[in-house]
């Protein structure tokens, strides 16, 4: 292994309300690029999540308890800090289509801007392109059975 101060970490943001096949498949990808990844589920106060914060980090701990090189925390403020805070020098991305791309280029310049970090898109495979946690969650609302959308190891607790 490298040693600490030339590892090279990746931040990946976002609320993960669920984590998706299209998250872990950007994890899984990322993992042959970077010596770690960590998962950084982010806290909104004007957004109301399905799972509560503490509810996805057990999720995600438990999707990766054999895979030391993924690390998963909570954070609320600029992504750009908490990248600081974990000595991580890019942030990770995944892109299902050109309105992402636009949207995700824009926060790349800026924090390349503000923190001089870089951005990695990874672009999600097509067969998970249409999977968004929106979308599971909206059919969760409605009683659907989202197996088919969530990593096969994933256990979502009861609601």
């Amino acid at each position: 292994m490298t040693q600490n101060c030339c590892k090279k970490t990746a931040i990946f943001p976002g609320t993960f309300d669920p984590f998706t096949r299209g998250h872990y498949s950007v994890v899984e990808r990322a993992l042959n690029l970077f010596d770690e990844v960590v998962i950084a589920i982010g806290v909104n106060a004007l957004k109301k999540p399905l799972f509560t914060a503490d509810e996805r980090v057990e999720m995600l701990r438990r999707l990766y308890a054999d895979e030391p090189r993924v690390r998963v925390v909570v954070y609320s403020g600029l992504t750009v800090d908490l990248a600081r805070e974990c000595n991580a020098r890019y942030i990770l991305r995944g892109v299902r289509s050109i309105i992402d791309f636009e949207y995700e280029k824009s926060i790349a310049d800026v924090n390349r801007e503000i923190s001089g970090l870089e951005t990695i898109l990874l672009f999600t495979e097509p067969q998970y392109a249409h999977i968004s946690s929106s979308v599971v969650r909206e059919l969760m609302s409605y009683g659907r059975n989202v197996e088919a959308f969530l990593p096969a190891q994933m256990v979502l607790p009861e609601k």
